[in-house]
Order: C-alpha cells, then structure tokens, then sequence
C-alpha cells in the first residue's frame, strides 16, 4: 500500500495508507459509528458528495459478495448499483477477508469503483474531532474542498419511470436517492411500486399511495418534489416519507429545517413514538434536521431522539400521513422499526 494523506479544512494532516483507488478526492468529511454493513454504507445514495470516516476500527473483514438481485431486479446485499462515497477514512484495513458469500476484498471493490481510501488513521481523533467542531470539508490526496452541488437528489434520482412487481395496490416512490431495501420492503408485501424521478408530479399518477424517499443534502432544494407533495397533502392519499423524504414532507407541511452540526449516522440512534414509552433503536444517515416547533396545527411530532431531542418524524393528525427521519428497511441496522411499511400499506 502507498502512502497517503488525510487533509482537512482546518489544516488538519494526518497520514496513513492507500487501500482504494490511488488519486485525490474532496467532499464533505462526515462521521458513521455503525460496527458491520459496510456494503450497504457504502452504496447509500445519502453518502452523495461525502467522505465517510468509520469509527468502528476493524472493516474489511467480511469482504464484499457478489451483486445479486431479488425477483423483482432489486439489489441485495447493496443499496444501490454504484459507489456514492468520495473517499472512505478507516483505522485497521483487514485485506484478508473471510465469509462464505465474499468474492473479493473492499480494497479491490474500492479499486475498481475509482474510490480513494485511507487506513492507519486515528479514527477516534477524527470523530472527537467532528463532533466538536461539526463537519468539516476533507481531502484524500488533494485540497480539502467542499465542492457539492446544491441539489444532490437530482444526482442520485432515477432519471425515468420504473415499474416493480404486481399488485392490487399500487405505490408512487419519489426517488431521491432510494435504498433498494425500500423497495424490496414493498415489494415482499405484494405492492406494485412506480418508481419516479425526484421531481416527478405525483398528483398526475394514478396510485393508492405515496412514498417518499431518503437521499442526499440539503431537502430546501428539492422545491418540485415540496410542492408536488403539499399539492398531495390536499387529498387524502397515504404518504409516508423516510430520511429526505420526512424533510421534504415537513417543508411541505410548513415546517422549516436546519443543518445539524455533525449529524446522525449509525446503527444504534435510540427513538421514542411520541405520547407513549416505545423506544426503538434505529439506523440513521442523515446531515439535516426538522425543525417541530413550525410544524402547522394540523401535525405533531411522531418519534422524538432520546439522544438530543431532534425530531425523528411528523404525523398529521387526521390524515394518513407520516414520516421517519430514521431507516425502517434497516439495512444494515436493526429492524425494530419496519412494522411502518405495515402500517403505510394497511392504510392504502
């Protein structure tokens, strides 16, 4: 492995080694403590623009399984068809990889997919760091530059129409960087889902409900899939938006939302449902906040953070409408939370 560099906006340098793809990369440098599921992490559309640093330090040691894909042509095992990291920061890098279903080591997937990756780093500085002074724009190789475009959904979205499965019951998905375990969490409940661009008018498709879904940056910018959802919220369709898809739900609901100093990213973020006791731990990857306290009269908080209070989702109070900050489909993380998809689809 070749020597490699680790430089932050603040002038931060930390050296290690080069375990991916041997060239520069810049982006926004956020933090995850999720032990396991690093495929998954991955080729999470939400990691759009950014530099992931994992704190758990071991990672590699499982390998990477091949690409398969259920009966409906819905990855598993992956979030998605690509990489959507710019580069990956780890402590120990274990190229000797052991599970039945690896084909291959990360460093090589990583190679292959054009991805920079640094290892012998003091991950725990870097998360201590981050979560002091909120996240900070990095480099692997190259000048720490934050270089995003204001509206990473529309990167990440299909660019057309896609039709799974066959049902009596039809969702429209708005796709702003969708898990594919969203999808098959749909789709294993005998729904039909159409699967549309970010920017996609749902109020002219025919379909019994509405979902949301997660993605990258700043919800603010996704101003066709706010308005097209508040025109929704006029009727009386079931809409349930996870991760970007709460924001936008909640912009669209009239409530405002703000940048979180570090964010959420993790396997263990412990919830509460609001006006009752039930907590459940959940899977979080997140950079934005909704602000409840602008919510209209009309709504109220659904799940609260037990950790700093933020909200976790918005529910309307008569209408079949609500949402998760957090990841019901839960891949990877626990899966405490998917009973939501059996309540969004008992309500079409």
């Amino acid at each position: 492995m070749n020597k490699a560099s680790l430089i932050l906006e603040n002038g931060l340098r930390m050296e290690g080694l080069s375990f991916g793809y041997d060239g520069p990369c810049s982006g926004e440098l956020v933090f995850s403590t999720a032990m396991v599921g690093y495929p998954e992490s991955l080729t999470d559309p939400s990691y759009e623009g950014q530099i992931l640093c994992v704190s758990y330090p071991i990672v590699g040691n499982y390998g990477i399984p091949a690409m398969t894909r259920d009966e409906w042509g819905v990855c598993l095992g992956f979030e998605s068809e690509k990489i959507h990291v710019r580069g990956l920061v780890i402590s120990d890098y274990s190229g000797k990889f052991s599970h039945y279903d690896a084909v291959k080591s990360l460093g090589h997937w990583l190679r292959d997919e054009h991805i920079p990756a640094i290892c012998g780093v003091d991950t725990r500085h870097l998360t201590q760091l981050l979560r002091d002074n909120g996240t900070l724009a990095a480099a692997i190789n190259g000048n720490p530059i934050s270089n995003n475009p204001a509206n990473l959904a529309a990167i990440v979205s299909c660019k057309d129409s896609i039709l799974y499965g066959k049902g009596t019951k039809r969702v429209v998905l708005v796709d702003c960087g969708v898990k594919h375990q969203i999808l098959h969490c749909l789709l294993e409940r005998g729904i039909e889902v159409l699967r549309v661009p970010w920017d996609t008018d749902v109020n002219a498709i025919d379909a019994d409900g509405i979902m949301i879904s997660n993605g990258p940056g700043d919800p603010s910018a996704c101003t066709p899939a706010i308005e097209s959802i508040k025109k929704a919220m006029e009727g009386t369709r079931p809409i349930f938006g996870i991760c970007l898809g709460n924001q936008i739900m909640s912009i669209a609901a009239g409530a405002s939302t703000y940048k979180m100093k570090y964010g959420h990213r993790s396997h263990n973020q412990p919830v509460r449902m609001c006006g009752t006791q039930r907590c459940f731990i959940t899977s979080q990857n997140h950079g934005y906040a909704v602000d409840t306290k602008t919510l209209g009269a009309d709504w109220e908080p659904y799940f609260v953070n037990l950790n700093d209070g933020t909200s976790e989702g918005i529910r309307h109070k008569s209408k079949p409408f609500f949402s998760a900050q957090f990841h019901p489909e839960a891949s990877s993380g626990p899966t405490d939370t998917e009973f939501l998809f059996d309540e969004f689809i008992s309500a079409l």
